[in-house]
């Protein structure tokens, strides 16, 4: 057996970066459309007339699976040299994103995804970049972008739109979009605190601790709020075979490829895929769940579509280059990453 060489290139490196973010972008569009299409199989093979394919149970389960594959990807890195490296600060960081990105934020998208369609949960949950601009601004000091900064402003009105002319001239916040819009504020809050504060903790570490802490928090509030028998049907055959499958494509893929897509790739290229976000959030809806957008969320998702537009002017007007992106950096571009 010859000795490897170094010096060739891995089998992913062969492949564009950009071809990575591409498929991460996609896989995370999906995932609203996929998680109320479980849901939906659940419903039409109930378990003595239980659903177990229930959204508190695909975040549970999903979390889990996800947890264990990425805890074998990313073992080496939770070496004593690099949990020696952390405080007590860096700790509380990772414990208040775990409760806010893999808990909180989860939980409200679900559950917005039980009460309303997953075109609107996509739509009003473009709220996320404004609110992150803006915070970035009064919190980070960065430097205002007068075409980000409008292109944002016009995803706001784009949001607002669609819920004026659902409530057919009044400005009605159904709960479903409620809990969406929700939902993208606590993202928005813990990619702040994420860029702020983990730039030395190792990807792998923050990545399974996320995971594995956010897993546990949600089990004992869902368990405190609705009873202990609530996850009574959480290791069911029907469940685990879907939640595997989940768990490693939507989960573990989507992240994996966008992390590589991220280290690959500049800036401005994860920005113009990541734009792309919700307008193949909406496609998914119609091709998986038969979801056709109405006047509301045509007029509404064209003006945010114009904001985004606005936005990539901005960023190919600007004099100096984009600085590299970090796995943090287009957070809040995104959205909703199905964990």
């Amino acid at each position: 057996m010859q000795p490897h060489n170094p010096a060739h290139p891995s089998p992913t490196s062969r492949i564009p970066g950009g071809v990575f973010v591409w498929v991460a972008i996609l896989i995370f569009a999906a995932a609203n459309s996929v998680v109320a299409l479980l849901v939906d199989i659940g419903s039409a093979h109930p378990i003595d007339g239980r659903n177990a394919i229930s959204f508190c149970n695909v975040l549970f389960v999903g979390n889990l699976c996800a947890f264990v594959i990425l805890g074998l990807l990313y073992r080496k890195q939770w070496s004593r040299e690099n949990l020696a490296a952390l405080d007590w600060t860096d700790w509380a960081s990772l414990v208040v994103l775990a409760l806010l990105s893999s808990a909180l934020a989860p939980a409200l998208t679900f559950t917005a995804l039980s009460s309303t369609s997953v075109t609107n949960v996509v739509l009003v949950g473009r709220i996320e970049p404004p609110l992150y601009l803006l915070l970035s601004i009064l919190f980070l000091k960065e430097k205002l972008d007068p075409w980000a900064l409008t292109g944002n402003l016009l995803c706001l009105f784009g949001v607002g739109s669609i819920l004026w002319l659902e409530g057919d001239g009044t400005l009605e916040i159904g709960r479903g979009e409620a809990y969406a819009a929700m939902g993208a504020i606590v993202l928005a809050v813990s990619t702040l605190i994420s860029k702020q504060r983990l730039g030395r903790i190792p990807l792998g570490i923050f990545t399974v601790f996320r995971t594995g802490v956010g897993a546990v928090i949600f089990f004992f509030a869902a368990m405190y709020l609705y009873g202990p028998g609530h996850f009574q049907d959480a290791f069911t055959p029907l469940l685990w075979h879907w939640m595997l499958i989940y768990g490693a494509v939507v989960v573990v893929g989507g992240q994996l490829c966008w992390f590589q897509g991220i280290k690959t790739s500049n800036a401005g290229s994860v920005s113009i895929a990541s734009s792309f976000s919700p307008v193949a959030g909406v496609l998914f809806a119609f091709l998986m769940l038969s979801e056709t957008p109405g006047r509301a969320q045509w007029v509404g998702g064209s003006i945010i579509l114009l904001g985004i537009g606005l936005s990539q002017v901005g960023r190919l007007l600007a004099k100096k280059p984009p600085a590299p992106p970090t796995p943090l950096h287009h957070e809040a571009e995104v959205g909703f990453k199905g964990v």
